[in-house]
């Protein structure tokens, strides 16, 4: 620590200005243009760097499921060796590209400065290491001096999936991902709108790792393209890293009015004509009063790309109660408390309702019968069980044209990998597997959302890496990559 009193020097907590709002909602650019060697934001990065105190136990490694060495490279930053600050920040993480723009930071949670001050602004030092990294060149491919003559298949190209292929091609074994989109990336490619996650960050990483060695096998859906037992045939282990894809539906009146999705096609299809693809019959909000049911990041995600589309009006429903602004006290420091948040898109528009439960989906008459045109709301009434119920006389209807169902996913597409292979699910529907990752079926290993459910970016990297470590100490009898966590070590995100 070069100042053990720095956290007294510079109590405020700083971060670099977001672009104007009038001026990012007219592309799709990443809301946030700064980089660390700008003067300006390399004297707040320092100033950061320096809040970091010398506590002795850094609680923030413990809040981070990758397990950060964050005091390290936090001074490594201050200091502008960025070469040794990336080389100390991808021991834990292979992607601090994607973390560093997309995860929660529950890290910054855990913070010891965060118990009486605001705690250091830890992911944006992160992602300031790495693009500082990309942009001099300091991100080299490491190609294995051996390879062991085993072939894995990961089946997915999110964070888990690449985590994965990432840690297991390094190791020598020869790599193929597959992925049914027609691009590697899963749900940051075509889920995460690129005002959050532009995707050269994708392309530069993956360029890294073809370079490694991993191949890409996009374009082929498994299970139906090539069935689960002719990849297993195929090759020597095979690590299922699909995701927890299934959304999480509002079964009531009118849900099967025109005009009523669930989110992700809604993302998906933006994501790929902001790509440059064609998409027929684009599911679009121009012009339209949009609804979105979940107040979680998807349905922030939503929020964004319906405003950069030009919404007449955007509305974010919750079911649940206005989230209190401070730390709750049943939800004491370091844990990863729930409390109201402002993304990036909250701040470009729309309106936010919270105990609003939803009724019924309206129709319009006569031409407009078959599409949404209204939504019935009540007030959340919540009972002695828990339960969260329509309070009965407060039913009132508000304008919806565009209705967009972001409540979360319930868990893995998984019928052909249980037709074909057999393999057993979870009570909750995740596929099932040991705490070495390991499923039911011999050489098939899971590996984040879809072992696990719907979860964080850092859970999927963590899984993924930890699962990796198992494919290779299965394969050759013992390994020597690192092992972080264990699946019966994950907790549940509440």
């Amino acid at each position: 620590m070069p100042d053990p009193r720095g956290f007294l020097t510079f109590r405020e907590r700083e971060l670099p200005a977001n672009r104007p709002v009038p001026v990012r909602l007219m592309d799709w650019r990443e809301v946030h243009a700064h980089r660390a060697t700008h003067p300006e934001d390399l004297a707040m990065l320092q100033r950061q760097a320096t809040r970091c105190m010398d506590c002795g136990i850094p609680f923030c490694h413990q809040g981070c499921p990758l397990g950060n060495l964050i005091p390290e490279w936090n001074d490594l930053a201050r200091q502008e060796q960025w070469g040794d600050a990336i080389e100390r920040l991808h021991v834990t993480n292979n992607f601090p590209e994607f973390t560093g723009r997309i995860c929660p930071a529950p890290c910054e949670s855990a913070c010891v400065l965060g118990i009486n001050q605001p705690p250091v602004t830890i992911k944006n030092i992160e992602v300031s290491i790495i693009d500082e990294a990309f942009e001099r060149g300091l991100v080299a491919p490491q190609i294995p001096q051996r390879l062991t003559g085993f072939t894995v298949a990961v089946v997915g190209s999110g964070p888990a999936g690449l985590a994965a292929a990432q840690q297991l091609t390094r190791a020598g074994h020869t790599v193929a991902v597959y992925e049914r989109d027609d691009a590697i990336g899963g749900l940051l490619r075509y889920g995460v709108p690129d005002f959050k996650l532009e995707k050269i960050h994708i392309d530069r990483r993956l360029a890294q790792m073809e370079e490694e060695g991993t191949r890409f096998r996009p374009g082929i859906t498994i299970g139906k393209d090539i069935t689960w037992a002719d990849l297993q045939a195929r090759y020597d282990a095979v690590v299922v890293a699909t995701g927890a894809t299934v959304p999480r539906e509002l079964p009531l009146p009118g849900r099967e009015l025109e005009g009523v999705h669930v989110a992700m096609p809604f993302l998906h299809q933006s994501n790929l004509v902001v790509a440059g693809r064609a998409v027929p019959d684009q599911i679009l909000a121009t012009g339209k009063h949009v609804v979105i049911i979940g107040g979680g990041d998807t349905g922030s995600d939503c929020l964004g790309t319906a405003l950069r589309q030009g919404a007449a009006s955007v509305t974010t429903l919750a079911i649940g109660k206005h989230p209190p602004t401070d730390r709750p006290v049943d939800q004491p420091w370091p844990t990863d408390p729930i409390v109201f948040e402002v993304s990036s898109s909250h701040e470009e528009g729309g309106e936010r309702d919270y105990l609003a439960s939803t009724v019924a989906f309206v129709g319009g008459e006569g031409a407009d019968a078959g599409h949404v045109r209204r939504l019935r709301l009540a007030t959340t009434e919540y009972l002695a069980d828990g339960r969260r119920v329509p309070t009965a006389g407060t039913e009132r209807e508000i304008p919806a044209d565009l209705v967009l169902i972001a409540m979360g996913f319930t868990g893995p597409e998984s019928a052909e990998l249980v037709e074909q292979t057999g393999a057993d699910l979870t009570g909750r529907g995740w596929v099932a597997r040991g705490d070495d990752y390991a499923s039911s079926v011999p050489g098939m290993f899971v590996a984040g959302d879809a072992g696990r459910g719907q979860s964080l970016i850092v859970w999927a990297i963590a899984e993924g890496r930890a699962a990796a470590a198992s494919v290779d100490a299965y394969l050759s009898g013992g390994t020597e990559l690192p092992f972080p966590i264990t699946a019966s070590t994950v907790p549940l995100r509440p």
